[in-house]
C-alpha cells in the first residue's frame, strides 16, 4: 500500500504543499538574525503552559487520583 492507493493513514500527503510553503517562509526568515531572534523569542514568551504538563496533570488528578509529591531541593 502507497500514499498513491489510501495508504497515507496520517494524511501527510495532503498537507504537504503548506508544509512546502511555511518551510519556504522559515528558510527566508532565518537568513534575518534580527528578525528571526526576536520572532523566536516571542514564541518562546507566548507558549505560556506545555500542552504535556497540563495533561499530565489532568491524569494525576482526573485518572489516577494521586498528588504531586515535594521534590527536596539541595541546600546552598
Amino acid at each position: 500500500m502507497s500514499v498513491i492507493t489510501g495508504g497515507d493513514y496520517y494524511l501527510v500527503a495532503n498537507d504537504f504543499p503548506g508544509y512546502l510553503e511555511a518551510q519556504a517562509k522559515v528558510d527566508e526568515l532565518y537568513k534575518k538574525p534580527e528578525v528571526w531572534d526576536r520572532m523566536s523569542i516571542m514564541m518562546t514568551a507566548g507558549s505560556g503552559k506545555f500542552s504535556t504538563d497540563r495533561t499530565i496533570h489532568e491524569y494525576a488528578t482526573e485518572i489516577w487520583n494521586v498528588t504531586p509529591c515535594v521534590v527536596p531541593q539541595p541546600e546552598n
